[in-house]
């Protein structure tokens, strides 16, 4: 599949996958930015991406800058639809104790790109019955 991407700022740097088999790829700051303990900073990718009709953009943390230091998408994912042309941000919170200090050209996320599906809501008196049914947040597994 190839995506189609536009360099707004001229520290842009194109989504890259780090491993052949990586499911997301790296998105990177083209901007510096402080982001204070316990705060949400809009961090600039400098990108704009044309995805396919069919598909949309997730917008992931980066594992280990979650877990080392503290740094995640502020929304937990991020969703980039298909029909939108802007730069994509990433809202990156600190859930860290101290301030945390991103650069241009730092790995701040990571993008997934997946199909999927539209759907036609109707409404009813009635849903089909399962052995599950009603049962929700921990129910299942229990006897």
């Amino acid at each position: 599949m190839n995506i189609s991407v536009k360099k707004l700022h001229e520290n842009a740097r194109l989504p890259v996958y780090g491993s052949p088999y990586a499911a997301g790829a790296d998105l990177y700051a083209c901007e510096g930015a402080e982001i204070p303990a316990g705060e949400t900073r809009f961090l600039r990718t400098g990108i704009a991406l044309e995805l396919p009709p069919g598909t949309v953009g997730l917008v992931y943390a980066r594992s280990g800058l979650a877990c080392k230091q503290d740094l995640a998408p502020a929304n937990k994912v991020g969703v980039i639809d298909c029909d939108y042309r802007g730069e994509v941000m990433v809202a990156l919170h600190n859930h860290g104790s101290a301030a945390r200090r991103v650069e241009a050209g730092d790995r701040i996320a990571q993008l997934v790109i997946a199909p999927y599906y539209t759907a036609q809501f109707r409404e009813t008196d009635a849903l089909s019955e399962t052995v599950r049914g009603e049962g929700g947040f921990g129910s299942t597994g229990k006897r």
